[in-house]
């Protein structure tokens, strides 16, 4: 038991995970605007929430920022280790599930705390600084030139399916050692396994494929790149930890960053200051990005924690072997901490868009520098860019755990 005094549902105000009052987070009103769920569950419950993830599973939406950091700050009483998890150890929730695929444990960094988890991401982050170092925006320059090569001439685009959908996983493609014609295959079984449904099982093993047989050309051959680097590492990462290591960054590097992508140029033509701002010199990129991951994260929510004890958050009686999701989306935009979203955030890195605590994303600068190069390259290659539609029309399509948006058309001069 924690030492925390326990509150009843009465007193809270919030009914037991996976009640009567429970929100479904997936579904034809999730897909649309996710927004009007959060700040309903927020009205009705504070900054916790009982919701009801793909397939009616039972978890706690964690809508505050300060009750967000605490699960992310403490992984002593927050596990990422889902083999804690009550539902699932009592078959409430089957292997084959889709949302396994977000949620389940596998022998990566992810689902380990303590010195397990600091072993493998010791591994990862090296590697991945490694890869920083050898020339990535070399590598971007060369996809988002060819990228926009493919469209220039015909004087209009879509910025999504055009650039920013593939341009990340190109990118890694070259950083894993892959033949370039894997990456839309990819990019497309990424988006399947972070959407969810009947489909995402076979998309993962799409993947899994892919990788486990590059994982054993690269340790029959290595080369100068992330595969490589995470197979001759001192932490010797055994043949299973290599593959779902592989796995871990190329899904989550991809999706992060083609969404975060899609908005930063969003914001830069929806709203005309911040491009003058970008083409005069005045602004920065990396203050468009910061803006970006204040208002939409490329997450939205974050899977998932396992309380370790029965313990209270946010006034809710949170059980031994409860799951929780991270409300990033949510607590970015919470009152009590951001109560006007309309003031500037400008030099305020505290959100909670790359996670926080021993989890915290750790290829960030990787997604920075493929966001910042391509966005140069972009405004410089395409004189007057311009939106084709009004901003009103842009439309955005949500699952539980990100909000896309469906397209971006543009009209430059050629």
């Amino acid at each position: 038991m924690n030492d925390e005094t326990l509150t009843g549902p009465e007193a809270a105000g919030c009914p037991v995970t996976g009640g009567t009052d429970a929100v479904r987070l997936y579904g034809p009103e999730a897909a649309t605007d996710p927004h009007v769920i959060y700040g309903r569950l927020r009205e009705k419950h504070g900054s916790v929430a009982p919701v009801l993830l793909e397939g009616d599973v039972r978890a706690w939406l964690v809508l505050g920022y300060r009750e967000n950091r605490r699960v992310l700050d403490n992984p002593l009483q927050f596990s990422r280790d889902s083999r804690i998890w009550t539902d699932f150890r009592d078959g409430r929730v089957e292997a084959a599930s889709p949302l396994m695929q977000m949620v389940g444990w596998r022998p990566d960094c992810v689902s380990q705390d303590g010195e397990p988890h600091r072993r493998l991401r010791g591994a990862v982050n090296d590697s991945l600084y490694a890869m920083a170092g050898r020339g990535i925006r070399r590598h971007i320059t060369h996809f988002a030139n060819k990228q926009i090569d493919a469209f220039i001439d015909a004087g209009r685009a879509d910025l999504v399916a055009d650039f920013a959908e593939y341009l990340p996983m190109l990118v890694l493609t070259r950083v894993y050692g892959l033949a370039e014609r894997e990456g839309r295959t990819l990019a497309e079984s990424s988006k399947q396994v972070i959407k969810g449904g009947a489909d995402a099982l076979a998309h993962n093993e799409r993947i899994m494929g892919i990788l486990g047989e590059l994982a054993a050309r690269k340790r029959a051959e290595p080369g100068a790149d992330f595969a490589s680097s995470l197979i001759e590492h001192g932490s010797g990462l055994d043949e299973e930890e290599i593959v779902n290591h592989l796995r871990l960054v190329l899904i989550t590097a991809h999706t992060t960053t083609s969404n975060l992508l899609a908005r930063v140029l969003q914001l830069v033509l929806t709203e005309t200051s911040w491009l003058s701002g970008l083409v005069s010199g005045q602004l920065s990129l990396s203050a468009v990005v910061e803006k970006v991951m204040w208002d939409s994260p490329p997450l939205a929510v974050l899977p998932g924690r396992f309380a370790t004890a029965d313990l209270e958050l946010g006034g809710c009686p949170v059980k031994e072997g409860d799951l929780l999701v991270l409300g990033l989306t949510a607590g970015n935009h919470d009152p009590a901490i951001r109560p006007d979203t309309a003031v500037s955030v400008q030099g305020n890195a505290s959100h909670l868009a790359f996670s926080a605590g021993p989890h915290e994303c750790p290829g960030q600068g990787i997604g920075q520098a493929i966001i910042e190069t391509s966005v140069n390259i972009l405004l410089h290659r395409l004189p007057k860019l311009r939106l084709a539609v009004p901003p009103s029309e842009l439309t955005s399509t949500a699952s539980t755990w990100e909000s896309r948006l469906d397209s971006l058309p543009v009209e430059f001069a050629v």
